[in-house]
C-alpha cells in the first residue's frame, strides 16, 4: 500500500480494464449499437477504471468535441445491457463486469488550467520569475 492507504492498481487490474476500454471502442466505432444518438456521435472512451475484484467498470467517455455529453450518456445507460453482454462475450473474465458510464472531465479541467495560465496576470507573474 501506498501512504495515503489507498490501494495500489494490480497489473491485472490495469490489463483488464484496458482490454474493456478497447472492446467498448471497438462496439462504438463500428456501430454496434443501434441508438440514434450514438449513431450521431463520435464517442471516445478514454479510460476504463475496474474494481479490485473486476466486476465493476467505471467508464469514463467524452464526445467528439463535447457537443451533447447528457444525451450520449444517456443513450450509453439505456444501452448498458447490451454493451455489458458485449463486453463479457469478448473479455474472458469470471464474471461480467457491470458498466457504469460517467463523462471524463479531464478535459474540460486541463483546458480551464491552460486558461488560467494564459490570462495576462499570470503570464507577467511567470514572466517575472525569470
Amino acid at each position: 500500500m501506498k501512504n495515503d492507504d489507498k490501494p495500489e492498481k494490480s497489473v491485472r487490474t490495469l490489463r483488464v480494464g484496458e482490454q474493456v476500454r478497447h472492446v467498448l471502442s471497438e462496439i462504438l466505432q463500428r456501430g454496434d449499437v443501434h441508438d440514434e444518438t450514438l449513431a450521431k456521435h463520435m464517442v471516445s472512451v478514454t479510460e476504463v477504471r475496474m474494481s479490485p475484484d473486476l466486476r465493476h467498470a467505471t467508464v469514463f467517455v467524452k464526445p467528439l468535441l463535447g457537443r451533447d455529453e447528457e444525451a450520449v450518456l444517456k443513450a450509453l445507460r439505456t444501452n448498458t445491457a447490451y454493451l455489458q453482454r458485449e463486453v463479457a462475450h469478448r473479455v474472458q473474465n469470471k464474471y461480467a463486469a457491470k458498466l457504469k458510464f460517467l463523462a471524463d472531465e479531464s478535459f474540460d479541467e486541463g483546458s480551464h488550467i491552460d486558461a488560467l495560465l494564459r490570462r495576462p496576470e499570470v503570464a507577467r507573474d511567470l514572466n517575472d520569475d525569470e
